[in-house]
């Protein structure tokens, strides 16, 4: 299991602000911030449902290639939900909510590309 996971970006403040709006319909918020004196190497930004972050952000170089974070969820309407916040904050669509039965049968799943060009996924398993 994975406890938590993290990008870097060239645009740390758009980037805040991006994953705020972007994740708030999934029920994750900014919940820590640390700035380089206290890292020791960067600023760094924490998401996640309370009371613990895990998705960082982290203020450097954006990687090349950019990444592919997914984040699972419970209901189809937060993928959409996500999708349109996600926009609405200046994401760029990669893949508009939809079933994408290639994985699987229930599998649906919504698409888009961060400030830095990162494919940002929210994903529902359960059937409709």
């Amino acid at each position: 299991m994975i406890d938590h996971t993290g990008i870097y970006t060239s645009q740390f403040e758009r980037s805040k602000a991006f994953y705020a709006a972007a994740l708030a319909p999934i029920g994750y918020a900014l919940l820590m911030e640390f700035p380089a004196a206290v890292t020791g190497h960067t600023d760094v930004a924490g998401y996640g449902e309370p009371a613990k972050p895990d998705f960082w952000v982290y203020k450097g170089v954006a990687h090349v290639p950019p990444l592919h974070v997914a984040f699972r969820v419970g209901d189809r309407a937060q993928v959409d939900a996500f999708y349109k916040a996600a926009l609405a904050a200046g994401g760029r669509d990669n893949g508009p909510p939809g079933p994408r039965p290639h994985y699987h049968e229930h599998y649906y799943g919504a698409f888009v590309l961060d400030p830095d060009g990162n494919n940002i996924e929210v994903v529902c398993h359960q059937p409709e």
